[in-house]
């Protein structure tokens, strides 16, 4: 990654719960959206991801950390994968404590 990229933390909420198979299916959306976004160009590279979970033990949602050139390189990567960008926000200082 270039040194010009932001972190960004996404917040990604599902109207409806999903199984972790439809989770795996989405992820590998996720992952042909982010090809094809670098294959234009575009400087965006997934971190990592939390997976947001029911009692039931189904997916309600993900919080994500990506690094990109912009906010709009998050929407759209959002848009092509499938996926819900519920919130976008800048990744600000890391707190110290317990």
């Amino acid at each position: 990654m270039a040194n010009d990229t932001t972190d960004f933390l996404i917040m990604r909420e599902l109207d409806d719960p999903i199984s972790y198979d439809q989770l795996d299916e989405a992820a590998n959306g996720s992952g042909a959206a982010l090809e094809e976004l670098r294959d234009e160009g575009v400087d965006i590279r997934w971190v990592e991801s939390e997976v947001l979970e029911n009692d039931e033990g189904q997916v309600t949602g993900t919080f994500c950390h990506y690094q990109a050139e912009s906010e709009e390189a998050i929407y759209d990567h959002a848009d092509r994968a499938g996926l819900p960008a519920t919130n976008v926000s800048r990744q600000g200082e890391r707190l110290d404590g317990e």
